[in-house]
């Protein structure tokens, strides 16, 4: 394809209203993970709690092991409350963490396999149409299962649910830097991100707005014990139709290249055996420097110990709102939004500084201010500085955010978009999958949800600290981009 052919360029630019038409996709991904970590952990709370075996369980381990709670009771937790530790907290971050080991195992895979897809929808987009609407019914069913069943059937139908969005997240992340020249992705990664910032704010505000619906026409007002059943299945229901509308933009207004056309192009001059020979070379050529490999290897570790830092804020802050705020899950998602609404303020601007003054600085002095302002709130405590944390937090996650996947993208090259794209998930669905196994076992001994803003700032230092070593990934000068396409024509 040549560049006058990105869908995402225009006149050497970026084509900025065909990019938000891309982000869709990432909106359409980003709607359902705002509302499944906070609802989700909140039913899984009640139904965890309300397990006769957890129960048991927890009680078998206080009694062969009387020290945990001895400990857990010099470090502030109120164990007479259940008669020692409970597992629950530990059971939240198991269950929470099968949306990303799905990741880990199937992303790469179906991100590779979207860079072989020949069908007229051209090779994200079938992912993306085929896939959402299944996610998204599977989505509304959760709670209404959660309310009308038991726990091991609604652990049936998350488990189908984040299946399902692992086949597809992938390719909707690879849409657009596969529509757009390397020295335009940190700008359209802003717009996507902006886009998924959107999405957040949506799925974040979808309690509230819900809840106001529900007291306005049945007069019943939504409160913290009620709330389960009364608004969380319309939440996920209105979730749910954002995401095929989203999908439906996608399907109708992106136009991403038939690779069908592009294979009959190539068959005009090139036989089958020209072509496994140019394949061949083609490889070769790909393989990255020893510089690249060690650079590549120390950008996914930083991404690890930056996702084990953020996504324990993601999945435990409901129930920190809840128990140290004393916040409702609708209170705690308005708090989460003025993060998600500084995020995508800082999109743009994001974006703007990773072209300017490089990616790396960009992504370094996102996670030193994330690190900082999360400190100064846990040493001091002092409840105005939580709103300083979620307003500058969001802003640097941002920061850190639109820059880390194009640095990526550009070590493996346009080629490899699809499977550079599935590294990235292997790194960041790997932290998912141990961080809240890691914190659920912090906060059953810590005795507090407080712990998080220790825990997170920790595995932002590790991070910094692997990234310090990353030599390569900033976006391909525009000239460089010419004369290769000079060449290439030649």
């Amino acid at each position: 394809m040549s560049k006058q052919e990105l869908f995402c360029e225009k006149n050497g630019k970026l084509h900025t209203w065909h990019t938000i038409l891309t982000g869709f996709a990432f909106l359409t991904t980003s709607i359902a993970w705002a509302i499944y970590d906070p609802y989700i952990t909140k039913i899984l709370n009640r139904l965890l709690t309300e397990s006769v075996w957890i129960t048991n369980l927890s009680a078998k381990l206080n009694e062969a092991f009387p020290v945990l709670a001895k400990f857990a009771e010099t470090q502030g937790q109120d164990v007479n409350v259940g008669g020692g530790i409970t597992l629950v907290p530990l059971f939240i971050g198991v269950i929470m963490t099968f949306d990303n080991i799905f990741g880990v195992i199937f992303q790469p895979t179906f991100g590779k396999l979207s860079d072989r897809c020949r069908s007229k929808l051209g090779k994200r987009r079938p992912f993306i149409v085929y896939g959402a609407p299944v996610s998204a019914l599977l989505f509304a069913i959760i709670p209404w299962v959660a309310l009308k069943s038991t726990l091991p059937v609604t652990m049936i139908f998350i488990i189908l649910f984040v299946f399902s969005m692992s086949l597809w997240r992938a390719p909707a992340v690879a849409l657009m830097p596969a529509l757009t020249p390397s020295h335009l992705r940190s700008e359209g990664n802003a717009i996507i991100n902006l886009m998924g910032g959107v999405g957040s704010v949506i799925g974040m505000v979808a309690g509230t707005l819900v809840s106001a619906i529900y007291l306005a026409v049945t007069g019943v007002k939504v409160t913290t014990e009620n709330e389960q059943f009364t608004s969380f299945p319309y939440v996920f229901l209105l979730g749910a139709i954002v995401m095929v509308i989203g999908m439906l933009v996608v399907r109708i207004f992106v136009k991403e290249p038939s690779s069908l056309e592009e294979v009959a192009a190539n068959n005009q001059y090139m036989d089958e055996k020209a072509a496994k020979k140019a394949e061949k070379a083609a490889r070769k050529a790909e393989k990255l420097s020893k510089g690249e490999r060690k650079s590549l290897i120390f950008m996914l570790g930083g991404l690890f110990f930056l996702f084990c830092g953020t996504n324990a804020i993601t999945t435990f802050f409901a129930l920190f709102a809840e128990e140290v705020l004393g916040k409702s899950t609708g209170e705690a998602t308005i708090m989460t939004t003025l993060f998600a609404v500084c995020s995508a303020a800082a999109a743009i601007p994001a974006g703007k500084m990773g072209k300017k003054i490089g990616r790396k600085k960009t992504i370094l002095i996102g996670l030193i201010v994330f690190m900082a302002v999360f400190l100064l709130y846990v040493l001091t405590q002092n409840m105005a500085l939580i709103w300083v944390a979620l307003v500058l937090g969001g802003a640097a996650n941002m920061f850190i955010t639109v820059n880390t996947l194009p640095l990526v993208l550009d070590i493996g090259g346009i080629e490899k978009v699809g499977t550079f794209t599935g590294y990235y998930y292997t790194a960041t669905f790997s932290a998912q999958i141990a961080s809240p196994i890691i914190y659920g076992i912090v906060r059953m001994f810590t005795g507090s949800y407080m712990s998080l803003f220790v825990y997170s700032p920790i595995m932002f230092i590790l991070s910094i600290a692997c990234i310090l070593f990353v030599k390569h990934g900033e976006a391909v000068p525009q000239e460089i981009v010419d004369k290769i396409e000079e060449e290439n024509a030649d």
